[in-house]
């Protein structure tokens, strides 16, 4: 049995058509189980496509290399050293793979896969994961896309992978947008960037003549909310990835700030300055119609949505010092969620709606953090002379934030990853200094 699907690919040149390959039940299932906080990475074979030659030799090179890099730097998986591989890409394009040189090398899962030009001048690309040992077919996929399109099916070909080793939706054909900075540290500049997960496709949305800050993911993926000074007056803009157009929320009567948008994409929530008191707003994206969240003499700040749009965190002094608070989503029900020694700040709720990832500051020193929606359970990720900005995958399982590192009087701020475990920090890969990240939901 099969399914066909047609995916949309916006901002993406091209349609990809995507076929699923129910795979047979198996009778001895290899599953990676990703609860436990030390994980022994699974050694996992992964394979060049072939190609018959040319072009597709390339990008079956290429993207066997991109799913490898995916799944390794997920930690969940070790790929095996193609060097020992005692079968070639060409013999596994037919009939069983030869289990016994597979477990000879080590490996517990294989991939395999091939690249085929199609007479429209497309691309066909299908892969098959086998379990080494239990020697049994476990899953393939089947694409036909614009061969430009190559790096992005190779994404989703590792999320296809991470899903059916772990039971957890992959992250891997996602984006990045967060704050490029570089210039003296008393005159910095800051544009707007994007970038896939992996620090590819990297572009700039903004020329930096006008200070941006906090941008945030639409629900679609396709458009940014964020706050410009723009002539030297903060307002909230949304920026639409596709069109390149921005549009101004509104010209409010104070300062604006800290905007996300609601789950459903159809509200923005965000904090306002007015004659000296800094509360919660929501604004319709419709209608324009504004609505106030929060009355205290403290400044209420930094909003996160639960997943179902029905509670909202954010971080409020109103009690002598910066913590964090949930209230429903009409702003009724207040209660104190973080109770720990420091200030705690930036709150944004997991996809999962089981924690809530925070910054945490006590004296000199900064960590990112994560608590349950009760308060209970909290727990440090991650610490430093200033780590700040969490953003989580849309799974749920893996959180990058900004880590600035001494330099002087310098600044050297860079981007980091980390498994909602606490392990397996990464640095990721930018041009210049970067700040503020936000991570998309999977690509639409």
């Amino acid at each position: 049995m099969r399914k066909t699907f047609l995916l949309r690919l916006a901002g993406w040149a091209g349609a990809l058509l995507l076929a699923v390959g129910v795979a047979a039940p198996a009778q001895a299932e290899l599953r990676i189980d990703i609860t436990k906080g030390v994980i022994e990475p699974l050694p996992i074979a992964i394979t060049s496509f072939f190609g018959a030659g040319g072009r597709e030799a390339q990008v079956g090179n290429d993207m066997s290399r991109v799913i490898s890099a995916d799944l390794e730097r997920s930690g969940l998986f070790k790929p095996v050293n193609p060097a020992a591989f005692l079968q070639t890409p060409q013999q596994l394009q037919t009939g069983e793979p030869r289990y016994a040189d597979w477990r000879a090398v080590g490996a517990q899962a294989l991939v395999a896969g091939g690249v085929q030009s199609t007479p429209d001048g497309r691309m066909k690309v299908d892969f098959r994961l086998w379990d080494v040992a239990a020697g049994q077919y476990m899953a393939g996929l089947s694409y036909t896309a614009t061969t430009d399109s190559w790096r992005r099916i190779a994404h989703i070909i590792a999320d296809a992978i991470y899903k059916r080793l772990t039971g957890e939706d992959g992250y891997f054909d996602t984006r990045i947008v967060y704050i490029s900075e570089s210039g003296p540290a008393n005159a910095r500049k800051k544009r707007l960037a994007i970038m896939d997960q992996d620090g590819e496709n990297h572009q700039f949305l903004t020329d930096g003549q006008s200070l941006v800050l906090t941008p945030r993911f639409s629900p679609t993926a396709q458009e940014i909310t964020y706050m410009s000074y723009f002539g030297k007056k903060p307002r909230v803009y949304v920026f639409n990835i596709d069109t390149g157009r921005q549009e101004v929320l509104g010209d409010f009567p104070g300062m604006t700030f800290a905007p996300r948008f609601s789950p459903d994409g159809k509200k923005v929530v965000m904090s306002m300055a007015q004659n000296g008191n800094t509360d919660i707003y929501t604004l319709d994206l419709r209608t324009r119609r504004q609505t106030q969240l929060t009355d205290s003499p403290g400044i209420d700040t930094g909003p996160s949505y639960s997943p179902d749009g029905n509670r909202i965190v954010f971080e409020s002094d109103r009690g002598g010092s910066q913590q964090l608070y949930i209230m429903n989503a009409d702003g009724s029900g207040v209660k104190r969620l973080s109770f720990g020694e420091g200030r705690y700040g930036t709150p944004v709720w997991s996809p999962r709606g089981d924690l809530i990832a925070f910054t945490r500051q006590r004296g000199s020193n900064f960590a990112i953090g994560v608590i349950r929606p009760d308060g209970t359970g909290e727990r440090v990720l991650s610490e430093g002379f200033h780590v700040e900005g969490p953003t989580w995958a849309p799974n749920g399982r893996v959180l990058m934030f900004f880590k600035d590192l001494p330099s002087g009087n310098a600044r050297n701020a860079r981007l980091y990853s980390i498994d909602v475990t606490g392990f397996n920090e990464r640095r990721v890969s930018t041009p210049l200094d970067a700040s503020d990240p936000a991570w998309s939901p999977l690509i639409p």
